[in-house]
């Protein structure tokens, strides 16, 4: 009598038919995945948060030291500059004028709210207008254009770092400092103080039309009533701290656009940092400012 193979007498007599083969086996071994790596702990999180952020001030201030060594060195990026003020500064009027529009007549609204219990409507000019010259325009203006310009600048400069273009400037002898965040920071600086100040008559504008068609405010008494409230000094305790504010936007914006990498999903991680670090960071930067112009006014 004939005998068959070890396997085929298995099957016959009914052995384990689930057993793979030896060759099918080494595959499944070759193919195992490793064991996922253990998650870090709260606190070594937060340690490496920490690390990266003095990383990133650290960065920024070496990056800001590059930039204004090259403020005084030829040629000028008068060409680039100009170019800069009207990307930041004209195509930013649209949502400045909403925005402050609006934000003044809502303010308006909520002041008068709360004044009509104590009969005080007649203090509605001179809280709105002394509210948009202190913080209410340098402040949110900033924040609001900051995060539009901020992101606009560090998808530029990401794109061309994730392109070698930044690359290339430095293999040509240039300085990307100069060629590309100069321009933009002068532009920035330069274009705050003017949308602030922009913003501030639109939102006394809205204000304005709010008290008179809702709430029997003549427009002359408005007027007359904020200059009597309102200093010189309210409006250039203001306006001092927009030039700062776009420092901030553009040196953040283009920090972040020049440590780019991944291709475009490193780009998109660029502009969204951008945002959050931006808005905060003019927003604490708002509280010294204030602090210490009031400390000056104070003395």
């Amino acid at each position: 009598m004939t005998q068959g193979p070890p396997s085929s007498r298995l099957r016959s007599e009914g052995g384990p038919e689930s057993i793979p083969p030896a060759s099918i086996g080494s595959l499944q071994r070759g193919f195992s995945l490793p064991p996922p790596p253990p998650q870090p702990k709260f606190w070594e999180q937060q340690i490496g948060r920490t690390l990266r952020l003095i990383e990133n001030l650290g960065e920024v201030a070496l990056l800001s030291g590059r930039t204004f060594r090259a403020l005084f060195r030829r040629p000028f990026e008068i060409s680039s500059t100009l170019q800069q003020l009207e990307s930041l500064g004209v195509r930013s009027m649209g949502i400045v004028t909403v925005t402050s529009v609006f934000i003044g007549m809502v303010m308006t609204i909520q002041f008068a709210f709360g004044l009509r219990r104590f009969g005080g409507l007649e203090y509605i000019p001179r809280v709105v207008v002394l509210s948009f010259c202190r913080e209410l325009a340098p402040t949110l203006t900033a924040v609001i254009v900051g995060g539009r310009i901020g992101s606009g600048m560090a998808a530029e400069v990401g794109a061309m770092s994730v392109t070698e273009q930044v690359d290339a400037i430095r293999a040509l002898g240039a300085d990307p400092a100069k060629k590309l965040v100069l321009p933009r920071m002068l532009a920035a600086i330069i274009v705050m103080p003017l949308l602030s100040t922009y913003a501030l008559v639109l939102g006394v504008a809205g204000a304005v039309f709010i008290c008179a068609f809702q709430f029997d405010i003549p427009p002359t008494f408005f007027i007359n009533s904020s200059l009597e409230s309102t200093r010189i000094s309210d409006f250039v305790a203001g306006t001092a701290k927009t030039p700062f504010f776009g420092y901030i936007i553009a040196i953040v914006g283009c920090h972040f656009g020049l440590r780019t990498t991944g291709g475009t999903e490193g780009v998109g991680m660029s502009t969204t940092r951008t945002v959050v670090a931006v808005s905060i960071a003019i927003l604490i930067a708002d509280f010294f400012l204030t602090k210490l112009f009031i400390m000056f006014q104070g003395a």
